[in-house]
């Protein structure tokens, strides 16, 4: 049974349109954060594998730098990953991140917006994060990007939504 689970909670697959699913978590300050807290703004929710690794980091950053942009239009950025609180404020702490990052440790989060699943990397198969954004608006995905570029994540979210 919990190997059918397991399948079912890896095909979860949202699309833009759908309902975004609620959450209620912690972040780095133990602060409680859910989806209905940014019902009046444009929330980037972006799901990433790991705390100061080269590819998440070049992504926070340039969140990071194009903050006041992103707040100007409304926006407002969560981070998602595996890591502990301790682990985010470290990464905040070394990279002056202005927004926060939930330690969805129990990966309930991750798991309900798909994602959670197979990788390959190196020709090696293991189970993880993927790399994805989500766009909410009114509790709705409004936009989904899947292949994340990281440098430039910004700038790729502003052409397709901005």
């Amino acid at each position: 049974f919990a190997n059918l689970l397991k399948i079912k909670i890896d095909n979860i697959m949202l699309n833009e349109g759908d309902t975004a699913p609620d959450f209620k978590a912690l972040d780095q300050n133990g602060k409680s954060i859910e989806l209905s807290d940014f019902s009046n703004k444009k929330l980037i929710l972006y799901f990433y594998p790991k705390d100061d690794t080269p590819g998440c980091t070049k992504e926070a950053c340039n969140l990071r730098d194009n903050y006041n942009e992103l707040k100007q239009n409304d926006f407002e950025v969560v981070g998602v990953s595996a890591d502990t609180s301790a682990k985010h404020l470290k990464f905040i702490a070394k990279y002056e991140l202005p927004f926060s990052l939930i330690a969805d440790t129990e990966k309930t989060i991750i798991n309900d917006f798909g994602c959670w699943g197979l990788k390959k990397f190196m020709g090696r198969e293991y189970e993880g994060i993927h790399r994805k954004t989500f766009v909410i608006e009114n509790g709705k995905v409004v936009k989904l990007f899947e292949k994340v570029k990281t440098n430039d994540h910004f700038q790729q979210i502003m052409d397709a939504i901005g």
